[in-house]
């Protein structure tokens, strides 16, 4: 189902890096991040994400992502202009403006999708949910690289970019059948005030709504 699959990619970037069990230095610089992101109560930042790989051609979409502690997101695309991923901490809503299509399910169906985006909320263990991860210099900037232990999930590694004032500058993820989903981030503020209404999802007239919960 496309709004569980979209879930599992997204609910990556409503988490924060944890405990991680590896060298000293790396151990640190994942403490950092998760002291950074475990911090705030909201984000803002703007996004590029870029599917590709398996023999087909890229797309890169783009927008702005709103997070809110506890559970809430919102991605606001500008690039398809109108679609929209928003979750209420309850249920998340998928708006497809090509199909004036909703695709709507419980945001508990889709916790036990995570994927490697899941740093910014604050629940994913690190060292729990990942392992074989390797860190290595890339400028002035370090990338981590891990596996995930669960057999059950939809992608097979994942690779953290990570600036110096540890910040996610990047992260690219291995689906199983070989294609990549790419994040660019930019622009992250931290602690921004965001209103509640950014978080209640309305259908927009006329669109067909499905709720993939049943």
């Amino acid at each position: 189902m496309r709004v569980r699959y979209f879930a599992s990619i997204t609910l990556l970037a409503a988490l924060a890096v944890t405990g991680f069990a590896a060298d000293g230095a790396t151990d640190q610089l994942l403490k950092q991040v998760e002291k950074r992101y475990n911090k705030v109560a909201t984000l803002q930042v703007r996004f590029a994400e870029t599917y590709g790989g398996a023999g087909r051609p890229a797309r890169t979409e783009a927008g702005v992502l709103y997070l809110r502690k506890p559970g809430r997101m919102r991605w606001d695309y500008t690039s398809p202009a109108g679609k929209l991923f928003v979750s209420d901490g309850k249920n998340v809503f998928l708006y497809l403006p090509s199909a004036n299509r909703v695709e709507k399910m419980k945001l508990k169906d889709t916790e036990d999708m995570r994927a490697p985006l899941a740093f910014l909320l604050g629940k994913l263990n690190f060292e729990k949910e990942f392992r074989n991860t390797q860190a290595r210099g890339d400028g002035d900037a370090t990338v981590i690289t891990a596996e995930p232990k669960s057999d059950n999930l939809p992608y097979s590694r994942v690779e953290f970019t990570v600036a110096p004032t540890f910040e996610i500058r990047k992260l690219l993820v291995t689906n199983l059948d070989q294609t990549t989903l790419e994040f660019a981030f930019e622009a992250e503020k931290l602690n921004p005030p965001l209103t509640n209404g950014l978080f209640q999802f309305q259908a927009p007239a006329g669109a067909e709504v499905v709720d993939e919960g049943g």
